[in-house]
């Protein structure tokens, strides 16, 4: 197939069956309806089953029900649609069960709009039901990039038996881009002999759930799962950086952000100024390496979202002091501009504090 022109929530859609998803419970909402519709045309000509579920709660533990039997199934929802999923995600870690859930953030708090926004970082990087726990968290900033994570996303579930998090936002949902689907990777396939298939007779009953009343075993089980985590930490962290080598000052972002930043940084190095970029794809787990090595040697950072500022309290624990971190976000919707980025960059590099 090669190059097709589509709107960001039907390429998730479309990269989601591609990767090999045939199962999806999911509920309305703006902006990542076309998200839904696309997938109710679609999954019934690939032999796959699509419903709509009464809410954004029954969604998520369909999800946990199918993803018991080993399918690969995803939902999506938007901001207040994904806060409702949170006590089945949950649910989904505990269980150690490998599902993909999309969030395609908009503006809040609230029902606030339906604008783009990233202000959903802290609820999606640490944690955002109860328990202690993470989700890998992967934001593309293409619609190519989303057909790649989409399906790093499912790979890195199987492999480490637990939810994924597409992280996009009403931006990149509804934009259109030319967008190849390519041969999937080689990643090594996974043996589901946990999943709850019926033994037939042949084996020991399989049992999933999340439920431990024994504190003792409760506590081996959290002492398991940190040990996974820290496995994703030390295997699946992404990132992208850019002219970073020479740099005096690095802007980090992410999503759309990034590709905004980025035009304001090739304009202040036309400018002379030595500006580079640190843009995260894992959100958790996050890239705190290029910031390691950069801490000791650069002016400062500037950290530019979509959002009150979020993501700028990793990036600080990555810097640890080292270097100053400054910060430049757009709230409830409103996306930053390139003149906007580029004056605080201008700012930054003439000392002035931002």
């Amino acid at each position: 197939m090669g190059k097709v022109l589509m709107k960001g929530n039907e390429v998730i859609a479309e990269a989601a069956v591609h990767a090999g998803c045939k199962y999806f419970f999911g509920y309305p909402i703006t902006p990542q309806s076309e998200l839904v519709a696309y997938m109710a045309r679609r999954l019934p000509e690939v032999g796959g089953l699509f419903l709509q579920a009464e809410s954004e709660v029954a969604a998520i533990n369909m999800v946990y029900g199918a993803a018991g039997t080993g399918v690969r199934v995803m939902t999506s929802s938007s901001s207040p649609g994904f806060s409702l999923k949170q006590e089945g995600i949950s649910y989904l870690v505990g269980a150690e069960l490998p599902a993909l859930i999309v969030n395609v953030v908009r503006g809040g708090p609230g029902l606030g709009n339906i604008q783009p926004a990233q202000s959903d970082y802290f609820q999606v990087t640490k944690g955002g039901g109860h328990g202690d726990y993470h989700t890998p968290v992967l934001a593309p900033s293409t619609l190519q990039e989303i057909i790649d994570l989409t399906e790093a996303a499912f790979d890195i579930a199987d492999q480490y038996r637990t939810p994924v998090i597409l992280l996009g936002d009403g931006m990149l949902g509804q934009m259109m881009e030319p967008v190849e689907f390519k041969e999937l990777s080689e990643r090594e396939p996974v043996q589901k002999e946990w999943a709850t298939t019926g033994t037939r007779g042949d084996g020991k009953p399989r049992i999933i759930s999340s439920l431990e009343l024994n504190a003792d075993a409760l506590e081996k089980k959290n002492e398991l799962l940190q040990k996974k985590f820290a496995m994703i930490k030390q295997n699946e962290v992404r990132y992208e950086t850019f002219e970073i080598e020479d740099a005096d000052y690095i802007v980090t972002a992410y999503g759309t952000a990034a590709r905004i930043a980025m035009n304001a940084i090739n304009k202040a190095r036309k400018d002379g100024l030595k500006i580079g970029m640190i843009r995260p794809i894992t959100l958790w787990p996050f890239p705190e390496q290029p910031f390691i090595e950069t801490r000791d040697r650069v002016k400062g950072y500037l950290s530019v979202e979509m959002s009150a500022g979020q993501m700028v309290e990793d990036v600080r624990l990555a810097v640890e002091g080292r270097a100053p971190v400054s910060f430049f976000g757009r709230t409830g919707g409103v996306v930053p501009t390139q003149e906007e980025i580029y004056d605080q960059i201008v700012k930054l590099a003439g000392g002035v504090e931002v």
